[in-house]
């Protein structure tokens, strides 16, 4: 994901919700309705949402200390874990809480028109922020379905912003739907309904959210079609004879660390193999610019050690990763 792709999208949102809170809380004020505070709360939170993640994605840029030898590019992924906590707390529970509060204490909705002229607005509003996501994120996911581009993104950004987004069109139906169906009876609890079903909706984003950036922060390796790439550029077949084993972690959404131990002819010279060595770092880099940390360790690849199928992590010459 390109920082600016990024950035454009969290800037769009971010202005469409503060617009839209505003609007919902005004609507509030002058109808009563508990869908338009739950509303209004949501987006106030998703506006803070994409506070964190502009912040994030400016404390990444840091260059790396002594205390922080690979950097802070993972400063990304906790801003973005953060957004899930915020969504949860801020936004679910207490739209949970004010259902409740409506449900057990329901009263008519008064001044009908401004919730409904709000949430009007606040569907055009997200759908135009939403529709600035998905324009966002066809241009990095590929071929991968929606599903997978939020599952294996390594920049947060942008799956935040459309779960948020998505999640923010559902509830805007959701508060449609329970303030018609309040007007239509004239009982009040339908309201409530409504607000229940938002914070439902919020917290079950929250939970994906959480799991996939959880998942980033623990470390994530390489994609595939990065993992080959870097398979295809280590070896020359002249000096790297073989991959014996690889591994990668993500230190950043555009900076990733590659370990891998090579394998050299026995008889080539210290200089030779130092050489092989600079030689197949520039490859990987050209192949993959964000490899941007690269360590490879030469051995002498023993195929009977590689029979044995023993861990290639402790044993010289063991089997390919």
């Amino acid at each position: 994901m390109s920082a600016s792709g990024g950035t454009k999208a969290i800037v769009a949102a971010l202005a469409a919700n503060l617009a839209i809170a505003v609007a919902k809380f005004v609507a509030y004020l002058f109808s009563g309705s508990s869908s338009m505070l739950a509303e209004s709360v949501h987006s106030l939170a998703d506006s803070g949402n994409q506070g964190l993640l502009l912040l994030g994605g400016k404390k990444a840029q840091r260059e790396a200390t002594p205390q922080h030898p690979f950097g802070y590019g993972r400063e990304r992924y906790i801003y973005a874990f953060l957004v899930s906590i915020v969504l949860f707390s801020v936004g679910g529970m207490f739209a949970i809480y004010e259902g409740y509060e409506k449900i057990k204490d329901p009263h008519a909705i008064e001044a009908w028109y401004w919730p409904v002229g709000v949430l009007v607005f606040a569907i055009i509003a997200e759908s135009f922020s939403f529709r600035t996501a998905i324009k966002e994120s066809n241009e990095v996911r590929g071929g991968l379905t929606w599903t997978q581009f939020v599952r294996r993104a390594k920049a947060p950004e942008l799956p935040v912003v459309l779960l948020e987004d998505l999640g923010a069109l559902i509830g805007l139906v959701l508060a449609l739907a329970g303030v018609g169906l309040a007007l239509g009876t004239g009982n009040g609890v339908w309201d409530g309904i409504g607000t229940l079903c938002i914070g439902v909706l919020l917290i079950v984003i929250a939970i994906v959210l959480a799991a996939e950036t959880k998942s980033l922060l623990l470390g994530e390796s390489a994609g595939v079609d990065d993992v080959q790439k870097i398979e295809a550029a280590v070896v020359d077949g002249d000096t790297v004879t073989r991959l014996i084993h690889m591994r990668t972690l993500h230190l950043g959404p555009e900076e990733l660390l590659v370990a891998a131990k090579i394998a050299v002819r026995h008889d080539e010279s210290a200089t030779e193999v130092a050489n092989a060595i600079n030689a197949a770092e520039e490859r990987i880099r050209a192949a993959v610019p964000i490899a941007r940390v690269i360590y490879l360790e030469p051995d002498i690849f023993s195929a009977t050690a590689a029979a044995a199928g023993e861990n290639p992590a402790k044993v010289p010459g063991g089997s390919a990763h």
